[in-house]
This record gives structure tokens, sequence and C-alpha cells, in this order.
């Protein structure tokens, strides 16, 4: 453990910082997992979970949680899957 008054403080920003971009990286997963599911069911609002999805990886990327490259892939990938439905 942490000994010195800066080392404990840079201890619970990192505690704070990983429980944040924890909470994101779920997020992203569930919204990545509802357009994958109304793809496989062929929802018709499954351009409505895309876009949602695409905002909620745009402001991981933009948070840092994810690579921005990373966020590109993931929002193309599942633009291919919707668009393939279609």
């Amino acid at each position: 453990m942490a000994n010195h008054k800066s080392a404990l403080k840079r201890a619970g920003q990192s505690q704070r910082r990983r429980m944040r971009n924890k909470a994101v990286q779920t997020r992203v997963k569930n919204v990545v997992k509802d357009v994958r599911l109304a793809v496989t069911q062929g929802a018709e609002d499954a351009t409505d979970r895309l876009n949602q999805a695409k905002s909620v990886i745009d402001n991981a990327a933009k948070k840092g949680v994810l690579h921005k490259k990373t966020a590109s892939r993931k929002i193309s990938r599942l633009a291919k899957q919707v668009n393939d439905l279609s």
C-alpha cells in the first residue's frame, strides 16, 4: 500500500478513474449486444439501436476509454451487420 501522501492520492484517483472507465466500457458492451440481438431477430429498430450505439461508442472514445480506431472499427462492423439486414 502507498505510504506517501501523494501516492495515497494517486491510488485514490486511479481507483475512481478505473470505476468510471469500467462503467463506460460496460455501457459500450451492452449497446453492442443490443444491436447484434436486434440484427439476429430482424428487428426494424436495429437502425435506431445502431445510432444509439454510435453515440455511446463515440463518447467512450472521446473519454479515452476506447482508442479512436477501436471505436471506429466497432461502429463499422455494427453498421455492416445492420446494412446486411436491410
